[in-house]
């Protein structure tokens, strides 16, 4: 015996190799297209979207590193779970919905639809008596007569009918209702068009073209017209979203598009120009409405356009809907006096300054800053009802950031809210800016121009803050006679004279004991030596000043069981020195002595918790507004969606196939009739997906009428 070996040829090779594929692809087909993939993505959608509305999307990243520490922000930076919805694995897993839908209805559809049309006449008698529903009955009539009822009894029930010749017999195949399929293709192919739709006006058309056509986020600053090509999407981008800020009397023709990394510019067909903004107000101050009339000039014919644009009601041009969104300072020019916060000068220096531009300082200490006007309000409506809480109120037991941190920004903006008792009135103007010193480091402000009613005190607020993530902590001035801090800077400056300190104290000291009084000058000299030991401590350096130098001086020079009555004396002491000092400061200045009156007493108190508070302020000036200029801008929200018609279509194939699906029944009946002797039998069986009370109810119904038609019993 002969042994051979046998070699598959490259032909059968390759034809094994090809059945791999073939098959391997089919399978993936049948992966992709079966519920339990289709519903392991809408779970993962759904996590994803959990995620979306329980984190915040597209904060500042100082927001999110303030949060969850520098660690896990770059973590959670890694799966884009700051925008998920533009995520690259949500998009996936919205295109993998898509290609799985798609596929479940084109591997399905066909077979429905061949279904719909299936007679389903190729059934034997044997396999009828095997229905649920079933029924037979003789009859004395001859087929043919028993024939033409049934027709007719189906006819005027609605069913479609088919006579179909039996050997010996004939069938009578009916059915009702076949457009319920209709349902499942259209709920289907809906989920594919809304999804689609919704991608269009995603991101996902300005992602791809970061992806695959150079673009990149701009991260500098500049003239927009200056802004290179890889920065701006072109004129035929599909879908985007974007604002443009557009002050009265100046004009766009592009909007920016915020991305995680900077912004890209969209040039549009048109240019929009500003001619004037309009805003109303309730009689509490709160914006009404505003609107902005606008020029629309179109780059290729030249035409222009005049239109008003409001709230919900945008202007259309050529599939780009203009809305408005908001307003903002459009670059208000401001007047304002500078007092320094440090040293023992009082006077104050003129200052101007313009919305969205710096201005260079130099402070009392000579430090170099950079002042960076950042926003003006014209008007700031705050709820100042007396029995809600007020924030801005001072604790003397408690530090400036747990006193006026807390709950500010309740009380913040043209919008406050708050759950108590409302009475919101208009405070008047504000303005913010950053101070920036030479290494970068830069603080904001939010100084309010006019004094504010606050537990029956008018003061003079001024916020401050680190960081954008942080709520502003304000101090709070006592407004003097003349409704100004002149007064409270005066007695801040002598504060910080130590001379002016000394001759305070002495006269302090003369005022307390009479000259006739035994061993009056030795008192008197300790008097005075206590009286300026108290104003150096509160004068303090840096932030150990105020009550909390004097607090720690206490606990650190008088025992425990001692320190309160200390503490009661050193503080009338202070409150006597200060007086004198304040007294001495204006008789320096030119200006004549004030009288002890209740008024003047009660500025005093509520000055020396300013200047305790004045530690923690941090800022070597302040800026008092003294006039404005305004100039209003507009921003609005410009967009092109073709998306939305197709969501519209999307929404009404749904609301077909949901229709067609619960409210469609599919029913299918076979009626066998054949002769039995000199008469007939009749064999009826019926069948439905869904088996309902209306079925029963139908089910019984034909059973009656069949009934009917057999009427006449077989001898």
């Amino acid at each position: 015996m002969d042994n051979k070996l046998e070699f598959e040829s490259p032909a059968d090779t390759g034809g094994i190799q090809l059945r791999t594929r073939q098959a391997w692809l089919a399978d993936s087909v049948e992966l992709l297209s079966s519920m339990r993939f289709a519903i392991s993505i809408l779970v993962l959608i759904a996590i994803g979207a959990v995620i979306g509305t329980v984190l915040k999307q597209n904060e500042p990243m100082p927001n999110y590193v303030n949060q969850f520490g520098p660690f896990w922000y770059e973590v959670l930076d890694k799966f884009g779970l700051y925008s998920v919805y533009s995520a690259w694995w949500f998009l996936l897993m919205v295109g993998l919905l898509v290609v799985s839908t798609s596929l479940c209805v084109i591997r399905n559809a066909p077979k429905m639809l061949k279904d719909m049309r299936n007679w389903r006449d190729n059934v034997r008698e044997q396999s009828l008596r095997n229905f649920h529903h079933r029924g037979e009955w003789s009859s004395a009539r001859q087929p043919a007569t028993v024939q033409q009822g049934v027709q007719q009894l189906l006819a005027s029930l609605g069913y479609q009918q088919k006579l179909v010749a039996k050997e010996g017999a004939t069938l009578i195949a009916a059915r009702q209702g076949a457009g319920n399929k209709w349902g499942y293709i259209l709920a289907h192919s809906a989920i594919v068009v809304i999804v689609l739709g919704a991608m269009l006006d995603s991101e996902l058309p300005i992602r791809l073209q970061r992806w695959f056509g150079g673009k990149v986020p701009y991260e500098g600053a500049g003239i927009i017209a200056n802004i290179p090509q890889q920065h701006r999407l072109p004129l035929g981008n599909p879908s985007f979203r974007g604002n443009s800020l557009i002050p009265e009397g100046s004009s766009s023709n592009t909007a920016i598009i915020t991305q995680s990394s900077g912004v890209l510019i969209q040039d549009l067909p048109f240019t929009l120009q500003l001619k004037k903004f309009h805003i109303d107000f309730y009689s509490s101050g709160m914006p009404k409405l505003f609107a902005s009339d606008v020029i629309l000039t179109d780059h290729e014919t030249g035409k222009k356009t005049e239109a008003t644009i409001k709230v919900n009601q945008p202007l259309i041009y050529q599939g780009i809907a203009i809305y408005q969104s908001s307003f903002e300072d459009g670059g208000s020019r401001l007047q304002l006096q500078t007092y320094a916060m440090t040293g023992d000068h009082a006077s104050g220096t003129g200052l101007k300054g313009e919305i969205g531009g710096s201005t260079p300082l130099t402070a009392a200490d000579q430090q170099e800053y950079t002042i960076e006007w950042t926003g003006f309000r014209p008007f700031n409506v705050e709820n100042m009802a007396k029995n809600g809480t007020d924030v801005r109120a001072v604790d003397t037991n408690k530090s400036f950031n747990e006193r006026l941190g807390a709950d500010l920004s309740k009380q913040l903006g043209s919008a406050a809210k708050n759950v108590n008792t409302k009475e919101f009135k208009n405070v008047g103007p504000s303005f913010q800016y950053k101070l920036r010193d030479k290494t970068g480091q830069a603080k904001e402000f939010m100084n309010y121009m006019q004094p504010m009613l606050i537990d029956g005190d008018y003061m003079i607020l001024s916020g401050v803050r680190e960081s954008a993530a942080d709520s502003f902590r304000f101090l709070r001035i006592p407004a003097d006679d003349n409704d100004s801090v002149t007064e409270w800077m005066r007695l801040r400056a002598a504060l910080h004279n130590k001379v002016l300190r000394e001759k305070a104290a002495d006269r302090f000291a003369a005022s307390a004991l009479p000259a006739s009084m035994a061993s009056a000058a030795d008192m008197r000299q300790q008097i005075q030596a206590s009286a300026a030991n108290s104003l150096a401590i509160f004068a303090g350096n840096g932030q150990d000043a105020g009550f909390v130098a004097i607090s720690r001086y206490l606990e650190q020079k008088i025992p425990a069981a001692d320190q309160a009555k200390a503490a009661d004396v050193m503080i009338k002491i202070l409150n006597g020195s200060l007086w004198n000092l304040w007294m001495l400061a204006r008789e320096q200045e030119g200006l004549p002595a004030l009288d002890m009156t209740d008024k003047h007493a009660r500025f005093l108190q509520l000055a020396t918790t300013a200047l305790s508070d004045a530690a923690f302020y941090h800022a070597p000036v302040y800026l008092q507004l003294r006039g404005f200029e305004e100039v209003k801008a507009s921003v609005l929200q410009i967009t092109r969606s073709p998306g939305k018609s197709v969501v519209y279509l999307g929404c009404l194939l749904l609301v077909l196939g949901v229709f067609a699906m619960f409210y469609i029944r599919e029913r299918r009946l076979w009626i066998w009739l054949k002769a039995d002797g000199q008469g007939s039998h009749i064999l009826m069986a019926m069948s439905s997906q869904r088996k309902t009370l209306d079925f029963e109810k139908e089910f019984a119904q034909l059973s009656q009428g069949l009934a009917a038609i057999a009427q006449e019993a077989r001898p």
